[in-house]
């Protein structure tokens, strides 16, 4: 298993399936080679001062070293979202809802697809778009 490190890599996870927890938020991809599962780490400042966001990270790493590997996806990519309530929230129960995480079908988010554009533009998502008058 190897990290996730660049920028692109946390960019193309996040367009992927998402699957909520009360401490976390688990982004996940399918990737086209045949590399290794790679995890990432990530947590917003929004979340803390610098060493609660160090402790939320640290606590994260933890759980997916306690993991058993063979629950994660061969050729996928993983970004764990850290939230406020990592810090609280006890670690045994934290492990169970990243077991379940990964088993619960996920859901998958549909960026730039016809309906968020269409809710961009402030129609309905379905709707036929407005037709231009010709100049």
């Amino acid at each position: 298993m190897d990290r996730l490190r660049q920028r692109a890599d946390f960019l193309a996870v996040a367009n992927g399936a998402r699957a909520n927890s009360p401490a976390f938020v688990l982004q996940s991809r399918r990737r086209d080679d045949s590399g290794p599962i790679r995890v990432g780490f990530t947590v917003t400042k929004k979340n803390g001062n610098a060493p609660e966001r160090n402790r939320i990270r640290r606590r994260l790493r933890e759980l997916v070293k306690r993991l058993d590997p063979v629950s994660m996806q061969p050729h996928h990519d993983y970004v764990l979202v850290g939230r406020r309530d990592a810090l609280s929230r006890d670690f045994a129960t934290m492990l169970d809802d990243l077991r379940i995480a990964f088993t619960k079908p996920a859901r998958h988010t549909a960026r730039g697809s016809d309906k968020g554009s269409a809710k961009r533009r402030g129609e309905k998502p379905g709707a036929a778009p407005a037709s231009r008058k010709p100049d």
